[in-house]
């Protein structure tokens, strides 16, 4: 069977040539004499690999050394407890953006720890904009302002940073990570999962400014949800998920080599470009949210009724085009066309899209 152009918003399409860079070291690793699966991560051999991965994505996206860079377990979802449990005293206060689903959810896991306040509610037009969000919105004690970067679900991103006047700014960057230009010195604290942008399921990247780390922390809080333990150790408090990061160093390269994260945000804003025009030209398909929150990593659109977008999303996969269907918060479809995703992948889109509206109109 020939390869599909797979828009699932993750795990998500990697790029062939990483697919098969750790195909041929699948069994026996470069020098190792073993799979990297199989291999001691106390060993020469993979301290070099998740070295080279640190530093790739040092350079990727400019990162300064008073930042530390964490490879971790538990995802996206965890860090929502991770963050507040590490960056505010217990019953503290922490200000949240709820832009989407995903906001939500860390918002509801802050509120188990301190006085988590959603200070924007995207809700009310349905997540389909990005509410205006400005200083004095903030609560003058905020340990931090947490906000997501991009909504996997609905479709929409942050064109900018939030004005915090001070104020610690935490993001949830998972399914836009390096897919844009980022200034991680505006941020404290930056987390994402690795399986839209960076490579498979099961590693989720923390990127937080070392002042941050707290020396001392609420003894209920495990081992294993500590910044401090896991900067000290290197990532390895326990053994890590050894394939998950070699693959991300894969794809850190991978990315070095189109020409890094400038490259590739020309590159993404060029697909996206091709599908919306293609939506607001339409008499049959209609975009989400509005244009100026747009998402170039998710794009998410509906058609009038459920039987036409069933028969829609039916020609689609007929034709390798898999994983559109909408998420079911939404509905409708949705395309996540990441970084792996070629132009040529969203082009077949578009026709098959007029190809429908041409049978049905």
């Amino acid at each position: 069977m020939d390869r599909v152009y797979n828009f699932s918003a993750g795990p998500s399409m990697l790029p062939l040539s990483v697919l098969e860079q750790a195909q041929r070291d699948l069994v026996c690793y470069p020098g190792a004499g073993c799979s990297v699966m199989e291999m001691s991560h106390r060993s020469h051999a993979y301290e070099a690999i998740i070295s080279r991965a640190e530093d790739a994505l040092r350079k990727l996206m400019q990162i300064p050394e008073d930042y530390a860079v964490l490879f971790l377990q538990g995802g996206a979802s965890l860090q929502f407890s991770m963050v507040p449990m590490n960056l505010v005293k217990r019953g503290g206060t922490a200000d949240y953006a709820v832009t989407g689903v995903f906001a939500k959810k860390a918002l509801a896991e802050a509120k188990r720890w301190c006085c988590a306040n959603a200070v924007s509610d995207g809700s009310l037009s349905g997540y389909t904009t990005i509410p205006n969000l400005t200083p004095d919105m903030l609560s003058p004690d905020a340990s931090y302002l947490h906000i997501t970067g991009n909504n996997t679900i609905y479709g929409t991103a942050y064109r900018t940073e939030p004005e915090t006047n001070g104020i610690p700014l935490v993001a949830d960057w998972s399914s836009a990570i390096l897919s844009r230009v980022i200034d991680v010195n505006k941020y404290t604290l930056i987390y994402a999962g690795a399986q839209k942008n960076m490579g498979i399921a099961g590693v989720t990247v923390v990127i937080l400014k070392k002042s941050a780390i707290p020396d001392e922390i609420d003894s209920v809080v495990p081992s294993m949800l500590q910044y401090k333990i896991m900067a000290e150790t290197g990532s390895m408090y326990n053994t890590p998920p050894a394939f998950a990061i070699y693959v991300a160093g894969l794809v850190f390269q991978w990315v070095l080599d189109q020409g890094g994260v400038p490259a590739l945000e020309k590159h993404n804003a060029e697909k996206a470009a091709i599908l919306y025009s293609a939506l607001d030209e339409s008499k049959l398909f209609r975009p989400v949210t509005a244009k100026e929150f747009r998402s170039n990593m998710n794009v998410t659109f509906t058609l009038p009724d459920e039987k036409l977008t069933a028969d829609f999303l039916r020609m689609a996969e007929e034709r390798g085009l898999i994983n559109i269907k909408g998420h079911r918060a939404v509905g409708g479809c949705r395309a996540s066309i990441y970084n792996a995703m070629p132009t040529e992948g969203v082009v077949k889109l578009v026709e098959c899209m007029r190809d429908f509206e041409k049978q049905v109109l």
